[in-house]
């Protein structure tokens, strides 16, 4: 067995059951989480041969960052469940890789304090009703050194979660969510996400901060042009991980209609949910994807090993990566293209 194929077994023996649930749940019935990986894997490749792939480039940039290869790690809350150190194990482990990390705006560790790590890192940022909080974290955020700003945009209210036993909460202690929450005397309705977006929040956010602006949500190839019109600076294919609305399409469904609708824009195109195979990485870059981030199995990683199993999903996945473009006949990624992948 595939030593990632084994971590969140090995996570769950380590975690409180809530937490654990609470990590690898969906929302609703949980249609779309389970379909995510599956539809990864449902591609068939069309190997080019007689290739020289003697050497293989795995190196990239994502937004004029430098990465050693396209495997970056999306943002996600309760990391100090999964490891003491949280978001500071999670980024000194990336940082490791060569990667970027993506850290949720509900992140247990300070921005300043995650900026001294010397990882790269992009805000996941909700906007929420009180725009004076949004404000102040985005502030933070660019005095922490983060190199861009990802707008979630799939998240007007929070997807329905089906409990049946006790809940994660009961397990968080103060400091270990919302830290960069500034303070005051919020109250729900200040913290409550904003229901009233539109395209021109994307200008505003990047006059506030000066930073590029990712759009985290996208599904549909009419909507990433709407977003790309709007200045958008990239584009993250995702359901949410199945968190959000039950039923939404995969990701690995939903990426060439938007990758379609971005060809001949300068907007950089990310995926996420469900990739956990250097296969799966390698369909997604030949569909027109720049580089695909990872979130529960790097949850897993930093349950099971800390920082050093971060990297090493990294590093595994990249290597898995290597060996597949060598197969599929490609050394560079620049030379990737759909004509490669079918669907089966």
């Amino acid at each position: 067995m595939r030593w990632i194929d084994a971590l969140e077994g090995t996570a769950a023996e380590k975690l409180p059951e809530a937490v654990h649930r609470y990590y690898r749940q969906g929302s609703a019935g949980g249609i779309s989480v389970g379909e995510a990986v599956a539809a990864w894997s449902s591609y068939r490749f069309r190997p080019r041969v007689l290739q020289d792939v003697s050497s293989i480039e795995l190196g990239t940039t994502v937004l004029g960052t430098p990465v050693s290869s396209p495997v970056l790690v999306a943002p996600s809350t309760l990391q100090r469940l999964a490891d003491p150190d949280g978001e500071i194990a999670m980024a000194n482990g990336v940082r490791d890789a060569g990667s970027l990390l993506g850290v949720s705006s509900n992140a247990g560790t300070r921005f300043a304090d995650l900026g001294a790590t010397g990882v790269p890192w992009w805000l996941q940022i909700y906007i929420v009703r009180n725009r004076s909080i949004t404000e102040q974290m985005l502030d933070a955020a660019v005095a922490g050194g983060a190199k861009a700003i990802v707008l979630t945009v799939d998240t007007p209210v929070v997807g329905r979660k089906e409990d049946d036993g006790p809940v994660v909460w009961s397990y968080v202690q103060p400091g270990q969510l919302r830290i960069n929450v500034p303070e005051g005397n919020w109250t729900d309705e200040d913290l409550d996400k904003a229901d009233d977006l539109t395209p021109d929040v994307i200008g505003w956010l990047a006059e506030r901060t000066g930073l590029p602006v990712v759009v985290k949500g996208v599904l549909r190839g009419d909507d990433a042009k709407r977003i790309s019109d709007a200045g958008a600076a990239g584009i993250i294919v995702s359901n949410h991980g199945g968190r959000q609305l039950d039923g939404s399409i995969p990701t690995a469904q939903a990426l060439p209609e938007v990758a379609e609708a971005l060809a001949g824009t300068t907007t950089e195109l990310y995926v996420d949910g469900g990739i956990r195979r250097g296969e799966h990485v390698l369909a997604a870059l030949a569909l027109g994807a720049r580089a695909v981030f990872v979130g529960r199995p790097a949850l897993w990683a930093l349950t099971v090993d800390g920082q050093y199993g971060v990297t090493r999903l990294l590093s595994e996945l990249a290597e898995e990566l290597e060996h597949t473009l060598q197969l599929v006949g490609v050394p560079r990624l620049t030379d990737l293209t759909p004509d490669l992948v079918v669907r089966a």
